[in-house]
Protein backbone atom coordinates (compact mmCIF):
# COMPACT_ATOMS: atom_id res chain seq x y z
CA UNK A 1 0.00 0.00 0.00
CA UNK A 2 1.32 3.59 -0.87
CA UNK A 3 1.08 5.66 2.05
CA UNK A 4 1.16 8.80 0.42
CA UNK A 5 -2.42 8.30 -0.34
CA UNK A 6 -2.85 9.56 3.67
CA UNK A 7 -1.38 13.10 2.06
CA UNK A 8 -5.17 13.06 0.58
CA UNK A 9 -6.88 13.28 3.59
CA UNK A 10 -5.44 16.62 5.56
CA UNK A 11 -8.77 17.33 7.15
CA UNK A 12 -8.80 13.69 8.63
CA UNK A 13 -5.75 13.52 9.78
CA UNK A 14 -5.44 17.04 11.21
CA UNK A 15 -8.68 15.77 12.76
CA UNK A 16 -7.53 12.26 14.50
CA UNK A 17 -4.37 14.30 15.99
CA UNK A 18 -6.38 16.73 17.65
CA UNK A 19 -8.47 13.47 18.99
CA UNK A 20 -5.31 11.82 20.52
CA UNK A 21 -4.31 15.25 22.02
CA UNK A 22 -7.58 15.57 24.05
CA UNK A 23 -7.38 11.95 24.97
CA UNK A 24 -3.96 12.83 25.91
CA UNK A 25 -4.90 15.61 28.05
CA UNK A 26 -7.86 14.45 29.78
CA UNK A 27 -5.24 11.33 30.71
CA UNK A 28 -2.81 13.42 32.55
CA UNK A 29 -4.88 16.73 33.92
CA UNK A 30 -8.23 15.74 33.69
CA UNK A 31 -8.59 14.99 37.08
CA UNK A 32 -6.99 17.95 38.62
CA UNK A 33 -9.15 20.13 36.79
CA UNK A 34 -11.33 19.87 33.92
CA UNK A 35 -11.78 23.47 32.74
CA UNK A 36 -8.31 23.25 31.64
CA UNK A 37 -9.33 20.30 29.36
CA UNK A 38 -12.42 22.15 28.30
CA UNK A 39 -10.14 25.10 26.83
CA UNK A 40 -7.62 22.46 25.58
CA UNK A 41 -10.11 20.39 23.55
CA UNK A 42 -12.01 24.25 22.08
CA UNK A 43 -8.39 25.44 21.45
CA UNK A 44 -6.99 22.76 19.69
CA UNK A 45 -9.74 22.28 17.66
CA UNK A 46 -10.39 25.94 16.54
CA UNK A 47 -6.58 25.59 15.62
CA UNK A 48 -7.39 22.59 13.38
CA UNK A 49 -10.33 25.04 11.75
CA UNK A 50 -8.04 27.97 10.78
CA UNK A 51 -5.36 25.07 9.59
CA UNK A 52 -7.99 23.78 6.90
CA UNK A 53 -9.00 26.66 5.67
CA UNK A 54 -5.02 26.48 4.04
CA UNK A 55 -6.41 23.56 1.97
CA UNK A 56 -8.97 25.25 0.36
CA UNK A 57 -6.55 26.87 -1.85
CA UNK A 58 -5.11 23.55 -3.11
CA UNK A 59 -8.49 21.49 -3.13
CA UNK A 60 -8.30 21.60 -6.88
CA UNK A 61 -5.23 19.49 -7.05
CA UNK A 62 -6.87 16.74 -4.60
CA UNK A 63 -7.53 13.82 -7.12
CA UNK A 64 -8.09 10.47 -5.65
CA UNK A 65 -6.36 8.05 -2.96
CA UNK A 66 -6.71 4.37 -2.36
CA UNK A 67 -7.87 3.61 -5.19
CA UNK A 68 -10.35 5.78 -5.55
CA UNK A 69 -12.27 5.25 -2.59
CA UNK A 70 -11.70 8.30 -0.76
CA UNK A 71 -12.13 11.38 -3.51
CA UNK A 72 -11.81 15.02 -2.15
CA UNK A 73 -13.08 17.10 -4.24
CA UNK A 74 -12.85 21.44 -4.19
CA UNK A 75 -16.44 21.72 -2.69
CA UNK A 76 -16.49 19.08 0.00
CA UNK A 77 -13.20 20.66 1.58
CA UNK A 78 -15.20 23.75 1.40
CA UNK A 79 -18.41 22.34 3.10
CA UNK A 80 -16.14 20.53 5.82
CA UNK A 81 -14.42 23.60 6.63
CA UNK A 82 -18.29 25.16 7.10
CA UNK A 83 -19.25 22.25 9.41
CA UNK A 84 -15.40 23.00 11.04
CA UNK A 85 -16.91 26.39 12.01
CA UNK A 86 -20.30 25.13 12.96
CA UNK A 87 -18.72 22.68 15.65
CA UNK A 88 -16.79 25.28 16.62
CA UNK A 89 -20.10 27.58 17.39
CA UNK A 90 -21.95 24.18 18.72
CA UNK A 91 -18.88 24.05 21.08
CA UNK A 92 -18.96 27.78 22.45
CA UNK A 93 -22.39 27.29 23.13
CA UNK A 94 -22.01 24.49 24.93
CA UNK A 95 -19.86 25.54 27.36
CA UNK A 96 -21.66 26.68 30.13
CA UNK A 97 -23.45 23.30 30.02
CA UNK A 98 -20.34 21.67 30.38
CA UNK A 99 -18.99 23.62 32.81
CA UNK A 100 -22.23 23.64 35.48
CA UNK A 101 -23.62 20.53 34.79
CA UNK A 102 -21.27 18.08 32.61
CA UNK A 103 -17.54 18.95 34.18
CA UNK A 104 -17.18 15.22 34.89
CA UNK A 105 -17.65 14.15 31.21
CA UNK A 106 -16.82 17.42 29.40
CA UNK A 107 -13.67 15.66 27.54
CA UNK A 108 -15.83 12.56 26.31
CA UNK A 109 -18.87 15.22 25.24
CA UNK A 110 -15.77 16.66 22.88
CA UNK A 111 -14.51 13.44 22.01
CA UNK A 112 -17.73 12.21 20.56
CA UNK A 113 -18.46 15.38 18.88
CA UNK A 114 -14.79 14.71 16.92
CA UNK A 115 -15.76 11.08 16.25
CA UNK A 116 -19.09 12.05 14.62
CA UNK A 117 -17.03 14.89 12.91
CA UNK A 118 -14.45 12.16 11.88
CA UNK A 119 -17.14 10.03 10.25
CA UNK A 120 -18.91 12.80 8.40
CA UNK A 121 -15.99 13.99 6.65
CA UNK A 122 -15.52 10.09 5.55
CA UNK A 123 -18.91 10.33 3.99
CA UNK A 124 -18.73 13.61 1.88
CA UNK A 125 -15.23 12.64 0.52
CA UNK A 126 -16.44 9.08 -0.43
CA UNK A 127 -15.91 7.49 -3.61
CA UNK A 128 -17.39 3.71 -2.79
CA UNK A 129 -20.68 2.52 -1.15
CA UNK A 130 -18.43 0.81 1.51
CA UNK A 131 -16.29 3.97 2.47
CA UNK A 132 -19.73 6.02 2.80
CA UNK A 133 -20.88 3.00 4.96
CA UNK A 134 -17.96 3.64 6.78
CA UNK A 135 -18.17 7.38 7.30
CA UNK A 136 -22.12 6.86 8.09
CA UNK A 137 -21.68 4.18 10.97
CA UNK A 138 -18.75 6.25 12.50
CA UNK A 139 -21.17 9.36 12.83
CA UNK A 140 -24.34 7.63 13.74
CA UNK A 141 -22.72 5.76 16.72
CA UNK A 142 -20.77 8.07 18.78
CA UNK A 143 -24.13 10.64 18.14
CA UNK A 144 -26.60 7.55 19.73
CA UNK A 145 -23.99 7.83 23.00
CA UNK A 146 -24.23 12.28 22.58
CA UNK A 147 -27.86 11.46 22.40
CA UNK A 148 -28.06 9.64 25.72
CA UNK A 149 -25.37 12.17 27.26
CA UNK A 150 -27.96 12.79 30.39
CA UNK A 151 -28.07 9.41 31.87
CA UNK A 152 -30.11 10.18 34.67
CA UNK A 153 -33.03 11.53 32.84
CA UNK A 154 -35.75 9.46 31.24
CA UNK A 155 -35.78 11.39 28.20
CA UNK A 156 -32.44 11.14 27.11
CA UNK A 157 -32.46 7.36 27.59
CA UNK A 158 -35.56 7.14 25.50
CA UNK A 159 -33.93 9.60 22.60
CA UNK A 160 -30.91 7.24 22.43
CA UNK A 161 -33.16 4.32 21.93
CA UNK A 162 -35.33 5.73 19.33
CA UNK A 163 -32.34 6.65 17.61
CA UNK A 164 -30.51 3.75 17.90
CA UNK A 165 -33.00 1.56 16.42
CA UNK A 166 -34.00 4.05 13.59
CA UNK A 167 -29.92 4.21 12.93
CA UNK A 168 -29.60 0.70 12.59
CA UNK A 169 -33.16 0.27 10.72
CA UNK A 170 -31.93 2.54 8.46
CA UNK A 171 -28.38 1.13 7.83
CA UNK A 172 -29.83 -2.21 7.55
CA UNK A 173 -31.92 -0.76 4.80
CA UNK A 174 -29.47 1.08 3.01
CA UNK A 175 -27.40 -2.22 2.86
CA UNK A 176 -29.64 -3.97 1.58
CA UNK A 177 -30.13 -1.57 -1.68
CA UNK A 178 -26.34 -1.67 -1.60
CA UNK A 179 -26.05 -5.01 -2.11
CA UNK A 180 -28.25 -5.28 -4.86
CA UNK A 181 -26.37 -2.71 -6.15
CA UNK A 182 -23.45 -4.51 -6.41
CA UNK A 183 -25.32 -7.63 -7.42
CA UNK A 184 -26.34 -5.62 -10.57
CA UNK A 185 -23.17 -3.87 -11.52
CA UNK A 186 -20.39 -5.80 -9.57
CA UNK A 187 -18.81 -2.68 -8.30
CA UNK A 188 -19.29 -0.52 -5.44
CA UNK A 189 -17.19 2.32 -6.83
CA UNK A 190 -19.55 5.51 -7.75
CA UNK A 191 -17.84 6.25 -11.26
CA UNK A 192 -18.05 2.73 -11.80
CA UNK A 193 -22.03 2.45 -11.14
CA UNK A 194 -22.57 5.10 -12.75
CA UNK A 195 -20.87 3.89 -16.08
CA UNK A 196 -23.23 0.64 -15.76
CA UNK A 197 -26.78 2.11 -13.90
CA UNK A 198 -28.97 1.69 -16.67
CA UNK A 199 -32.58 1.84 -14.90
CA UNK A 200 -32.96 -2.08 -14.40
CA UNK A 201 -35.90 -3.05 -11.88
CA UNK A 202 -33.39 -4.23 -9.51
CA UNK A 203 -31.55 -0.83 -9.98
CA UNK A 204 -34.55 0.90 -9.43
CA UNK A 205 -35.72 -1.38 -6.28
CA UNK A 206 -31.59 -0.52 -5.27
CA UNK A 207 -31.31 2.96 -5.48
CA UNK A 208 -34.73 2.87 -3.20
CA UNK A 209 -33.57 1.57 -0.37
CA UNK A 210 -30.77 3.62 -0.40
CA UNK A 211 -32.72 6.48 -0.63
CA UNK A 212 -35.09 5.28 2.28
CA UNK A 213 -31.99 4.69 4.33
CA UNK A 214 -30.17 7.86 4.22
CA UNK A 215 -34.02 9.55 4.30
CA UNK A 216 -33.57 8.61 8.12
CA UNK A 217 -30.34 10.13 8.36
CA UNK A 218 -31.68 13.40 6.83
CA UNK A 219 -35.36 13.16 8.56
CA UNK A 220 -37.22 13.32 5.24
CA UNK A 221 -40.84 12.12 5.47
CA UNK A 222 -42.03 9.69 6.03
CA UNK A 223 -38.56 8.37 7.57
CA UNK A 224 -38.80 11.56 10.12
CA UNK A 225 -41.01 9.75 13.07
CA UNK A 226 -37.69 9.51 15.97
CA UNK A 227 -36.96 13.42 15.21
CA UNK A 228 -38.82 15.38 17.67
CA UNK A 229 -38.37 12.71 20.71
CA UNK A 230 -34.65 12.70 19.91
CA UNK A 231 -34.29 16.14 19.58
CA UNK A 232 -36.18 16.56 22.53
CA UNK A 233 -34.47 13.69 24.82
CA UNK A 234 -31.04 15.03 23.95
CA UNK A 235 -29.13 17.07 25.63
CA UNK A 236 -29.83 21.33 23.84
CA UNK A 237 -25.70 21.05 22.91
CA UNK A 238 -26.55 17.40 20.87
CA UNK A 239 -29.69 18.67 19.42
CA UNK A 240 -28.20 21.55 17.98
CA UNK A 241 -25.26 19.35 16.27
CA UNK A 242 -27.47 16.92 15.03
CA UNK A 243 -29.78 19.55 13.57
CA UNK A 244 -27.28 21.28 11.37
CA UNK A 245 -24.14 19.41 11.14
CA UNK A 246 -25.34 16.11 10.70
CA UNK A 247 -27.95 16.74 8.19
CA UNK A 248 -25.58 19.57 6.50
CA UNK A 249 -22.63 16.82 5.65
CA UNK A 250 -25.97 14.29 4.91
CA UNK A 251 -27.21 16.59 2.45
CA UNK A 252 -24.38 16.84 0.75
CA UNK A 253 -23.38 13.58 0.51
CA UNK A 254 -26.54 12.70 -0.41
CA UNK A 255 -26.60 14.79 -3.60
CA UNK A 256 -23.20 13.93 -4.70
CA UNK A 257 -24.07 10.28 -5.27
CA UNK A 258 -27.60 11.35 -6.21
CA UNK A 259 -25.83 12.86 -8.60
CA UNK A 260 -22.65 11.30 -9.60
CA UNK A 261 -24.02 7.66 -9.21
CA UNK A 262 -27.95 7.37 -10.23
CA UNK A 263 -27.95 9.17 -13.52
CA UNK A 264 -26.67 7.23 -15.41
CA UNK A 265 -29.37 7.14 -17.72
CA UNK A 266 -32.06 9.36 -18.68
CA UNK A 267 -34.97 7.14 -17.42
CA UNK A 268 -33.26 6.75 -13.70
CA UNK A 269 -32.64 10.30 -13.34
CA UNK A 270 -36.52 10.91 -13.96
CA UNK A 271 -37.14 7.88 -11.84
CA UNK A 272 -35.25 9.15 -8.59
CA UNK A 273 -36.38 12.72 -9.27
CA UNK A 274 -39.96 11.69 -9.43
CA UNK A 275 -39.49 10.27 -6.23
CA UNK A 276 -37.48 13.26 -4.76
CA UNK A 277 -40.41 15.58 -5.98
CA UNK A 278 -42.95 13.91 -3.76
CA UNK A 279 -40.56 13.08 -0.65
CA UNK A 280 -40.02 17.20 -0.71
CA UNK A 281 -43.78 18.40 -1.01
CA UNK A 282 -44.61 15.53 2.11
CA UNK A 283 -41.43 17.00 3.65
CA UNK A 284 -42.03 20.86 3.65
CA UNK A 285 -45.56 20.51 4.08
CA UNK A 286 -45.70 17.76 7.12
CA UNK A 287 -42.89 19.99 8.62
CA UNK A 288 -44.76 23.06 8.90
CA UNK A 289 -48.03 21.85 9.68
CA UNK A 290 -46.81 20.02 12.52
CA UNK A 291 -44.55 23.05 13.98
CA UNK A 292 -47.27 25.05 14.59
CA UNK A 293 -48.85 22.18 17.12
CA UNK A 294 -45.84 22.11 18.82
CA UNK A 295 -45.29 24.32 22.28
CA UNK A 296 -42.14 22.62 23.31
CA UNK A 297 -38.98 24.91 21.67
CA UNK A 298 -36.55 21.69 21.22
CA UNK A 299 -39.75 19.36 19.10
CA UNK A 300 -40.76 22.88 17.60
CA UNK A 301 -37.05 23.05 16.11
CA UNK A 302 -37.40 19.69 15.13
CA UNK A 303 -40.16 19.95 12.96
CA UNK A 304 -38.77 23.25 11.90
CA UNK A 305 -35.22 21.09 10.55
CA UNK A 306 -37.83 18.70 9.28
CA UNK A 307 -39.18 21.02 7.20
CA UNK A 308 -35.62 22.79 5.85
CA UNK A 309 -34.23 19.70 5.20
CA UNK A 310 -37.35 19.70 2.12
CA UNK A 311 -35.70 23.07 1.13
CA UNK A 312 -32.83 21.50 1.38
CA UNK A 313 -33.36 18.77 -1.56
CA UNK A 314 -34.12 21.64 -4.03
CA UNK A 315 -30.69 21.72 -4.46
CA UNK A 316 -30.34 18.03 -5.14
CA UNK A 317 -33.22 17.54 -7.11
CA UNK A 318 -32.10 20.73 -9.42
CA UNK A 319 -28.43 18.05 -9.86
CA UNK A 320 -26.64 20.97 -11.42
CA UNK A 321 -23.91 22.97 -10.56
CA UNK A 322 -26.38 26.40 -9.78
CA UNK A 323 -28.16 23.42 -7.27
CA UNK A 324 -24.47 22.42 -5.68
CA UNK A 325 -23.72 25.68 -4.70
CA UNK A 326 -27.11 26.42 -3.91
CA UNK A 327 -26.67 23.71 -0.88
CA UNK A 328 -24.10 24.87 0.32
CA UNK A 329 -25.28 28.22 0.71
CA UNK A 330 -27.92 27.01 2.33
CA UNK A 331 -26.20 24.33 4.96
CA UNK A 332 -24.20 27.37 5.77
CA UNK A 333 -26.84 29.94 6.33
CA UNK A 334 -29.27 27.29 7.92
CA UNK A 335 -26.23 26.36 10.40
CA UNK A 336 -25.15 30.17 11.73
CA UNK A 337 -28.94 30.92 11.86
CA UNK A 338 -30.50 27.85 13.75
CA UNK A 339 -27.04 27.69 15.85
CA UNK A 340 -28.21 31.16 17.14
CA UNK A 341 -31.63 30.01 17.76
CA UNK A 342 -30.90 26.93 19.77
CA UNK A 343 -28.21 29.45 21.72
CA UNK A 344 -30.99 31.22 22.78
CA UNK A 345 -32.82 28.04 23.89
CA UNK A 346 -29.90 26.72 25.65
CA UNK A 347 -28.67 29.51 27.25
CA UNK A 348 -32.45 30.13 28.61
CA UNK A 349 -32.67 26.56 29.59
CA UNK A 350 -29.46 26.09 31.53
CA UNK A 351 -30.38 29.39 33.68
CA UNK A 352 -34.16 28.81 33.94
CA UNK A 353 -34.54 25.15 32.95
CA UNK A 354 -37.51 26.35 30.73
CA UNK A 355 -38.24 24.89 27.39
CA UNK A 356 -42.19 25.79 26.42
CA UNK A 357 -42.68 28.58 24.04
CA UNK A 358 -45.46 29.94 27.08
CA UNK A 359 -42.38 30.57 28.87
CA UNK A 360 -40.96 33.18 26.28
CA UNK A 361 -43.85 35.76 26.72
CA UNK A 362 -42.61 38.74 27.70
CA UNK A 363 -39.39 38.22 27.22
CA UNK A 364 -37.98 41.28 25.51
CA UNK A 365 -39.01 43.37 28.55
CA UNK A 366 -36.54 41.71 30.59
CA UNK A 367 -33.50 40.41 27.87
CA UNK A 368 -34.03 42.67 25.26
CA UNK A 369 -31.00 41.48 23.77
CA UNK A 370 -31.38 38.38 23.52
CA UNK A 371 -35.24 38.06 22.24
CA UNK A 372 -33.63 40.23 19.08
CA UNK A 373 -31.28 37.93 18.70
CA UNK A 374 -33.91 35.17 18.44
CA UNK A 375 -36.34 37.64 16.77
CA UNK A 376 -33.65 37.91 14.12
CA UNK A 377 -33.13 33.85 13.83
CA UNK A 378 -36.98 33.28 13.11
CA UNK A 379 -36.94 35.73 10.40
CA UNK A 380 -34.27 34.37 9.13
CA UNK A 381 -35.80 30.64 9.12
CA UNK A 382 -38.75 31.93 7.89
CA UNK A 383 -36.90 33.93 5.15
CA UNK A 384 -37.40 37.13 5.48
CA UNK A 385 -35.32 39.63 3.79
CA UNK A 386 -32.72 41.10 4.07
CA UNK A 387 -31.62 38.66 6.46
CA UNK A 388 -29.58 36.12 5.15
CA UNK A 389 -32.54 33.16 5.33
CA UNK A 390 -33.86 34.87 2.50
CA UNK A 391 -31.30 34.66 -0.03
CA UNK A 392 -30.51 31.00 1.08
CA UNK A 393 -34.42 29.65 0.04
CA UNK A 394 -34.18 32.05 -3.35
CA UNK A 395 -31.08 30.80 -4.39
CA UNK A 396 -32.09 27.12 -3.84
CA UNK A 397 -35.12 28.32 -5.62
CA UNK A 398 -33.44 29.62 -8.41
CA UNK A 399 -31.50 26.70 -8.50
CA UNK A 400 -35.04 23.82 -9.02
CA UNK A 401 -36.46 26.60 -11.08
CA UNK A 402 -34.02 26.39 -13.39
CA UNK A 403 -34.79 22.82 -14.31
CA UNK A 404 -37.94 23.46 -15.20
CA UNK A 405 -39.33 22.44 -11.62
CA UNK A 406 -41.84 25.19 -11.62
CA UNK A 407 -44.65 23.78 -9.97
CA UNK A 408 -42.51 21.96 -7.08
CA UNK A 409 -41.04 25.84 -6.50
CA UNK A 410 -44.33 27.07 -6.26
CA UNK A 411 -45.73 24.73 -3.89
CA UNK A 412 -42.63 25.42 -1.64
CA UNK A 413 -43.31 28.92 -1.86
CA UNK A 414 -47.09 28.44 -0.68
CA UNK A 415 -45.26 26.26 2.16
CA UNK A 416 -42.97 29.23 3.47
CA UNK A 417 -46.21 31.31 4.17
CA UNK A 418 -46.75 28.39 7.18
CA UNK A 419 -43.52 28.26 8.41
CA UNK A 420 -43.91 32.74 8.27
CA UNK A 421 -47.10 32.00 10.78
CA UNK A 422 -45.45 29.22 13.12
CA UNK A 423 -41.87 31.61 13.67
CA UNK A 424 -43.56 34.37 13.95
CA UNK A 425 -45.74 32.34 17.04
CA UNK A 426 -41.92 32.97 19.04
CA UNK A 427 -41.30 36.49 18.23
CA UNK A 428 -44.99 37.05 19.23
CA UNK A 429 -44.65 35.46 22.29
CA UNK A 430 -41.58 37.37 22.81
CA UNK A 431 -42.58 40.97 21.81
CA UNK A 432 -46.19 41.19 22.44
CA UNK A 433 -47.82 38.56 24.98
CA UNK A 434 -47.75 39.59 28.37
CA UNK A 435 -46.90 37.62 31.39
CA UNK A 436 -47.03 38.05 35.38
CA UNK A 437 -44.12 35.65 35.71
CA UNK A 438 -41.48 36.61 32.34
CA UNK A 439 -37.99 34.74 32.41
CA UNK A 440 -35.78 36.83 34.81
CA UNK A 441 -33.18 38.88 33.93
CA UNK A 442 -30.25 37.30 33.67
CA UNK A 443 -26.31 37.39 32.02
CA UNK A 444 -25.27 34.88 29.18
CA UNK A 445 -21.87 32.91 30.00
CA UNK A 446 -18.80 34.53 27.42
CA UNK A 447 -18.66 31.83 24.74
CA UNK A 448 -22.30 32.33 24.22
CA UNK A 449 -22.87 35.46 24.27
CA UNK A 450 -19.50 35.44 21.14
CA UNK A 451 -20.88 32.85 19.70
CA UNK A 452 -24.79 34.77 19.10
CA UNK A 453 -22.49 37.68 18.00
CA UNK A 454 -21.15 35.46 15.67
CA UNK A 455 -24.17 33.83 14.33
CA UNK A 456 -25.95 37.58 14.25
CA UNK A 457 -22.91 38.93 12.09
CA UNK A 458 -23.36 36.60 9.69
CA UNK A 459 -27.18 36.41 9.68
CA UNK A 460 -27.13 40.26 8.88
CA UNK A 461 -23.91 40.83 7.00
CA UNK A 462 -24.16 37.60 4.48
CA UNK A 463 -27.72 39.04 4.14
CA UNK A 464 -26.80 42.31 2.65
CA UNK A 465 -23.70 40.26 0.45
CA UNK A 466 -26.05 38.20 -1.04
CA UNK A 467 -28.62 40.76 -2.23
CA UNK A 468 -25.96 42.68 -4.36
CA UNK A 469 -24.90 38.59 -5.49
CA UNK A 470 -28.30 37.81 -5.82
CA UNK A 471 -29.13 41.33 -8.43
CA UNK A 472 -26.33 39.96 -11.11
CA UNK A 473 -27.45 36.80 -11.40
CA UNK A 474 -30.82 37.87 -11.49
CA UNK A 475 -29.72 39.71 -14.77
CA UNK A 476 -27.88 37.21 -15.94
CA UNK A 477 -30.56 35.20 -16.30
CA UNK A 478 -32.29 37.89 -17.62
CA UNK A 479 -34.73 39.14 -15.15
Amino acid sequence: MDYSNFLSMSHEISLVVVMALVLLVDLFIGDKNKKICQIAAMGLFLAHTVLCFTYLSDASAVDEAFGGMYVNSEMAVLLKNILNVGTCLVFMFAYNWNTTENEEHSSEFYFLILSTLLGMYLMMSAGNFLMFYIGLETASIPMAALVAFNKNKKESAEAAAKYVLTAAFSSGVMLFGTSMIYASCGTLYFNDVYAMFHGSALQIMAMIFFMAGVGFKLSLVPFHLWTADTYQGAPTAVTSFLSVISKGAAAFAFMCIMCKVFSGSGEATESWKNIMWWIIIFTITVGNIFAVRQTNMKRFMAFSSISQAGYIMLGVIAGTKMGMDALTYYILIYMVTNLAAFGIISSIEDHTGKLNREDYNGFYETNPKLALVMMLAMFSLGGIPPFAGFFSKFFIFMAASNQGEYLLVFLALLNTVISLYYYLLVVKAMFINKSENPIANFQSDNMTRAGLVICTICMICIGLISSIYGYIQMQQCGF
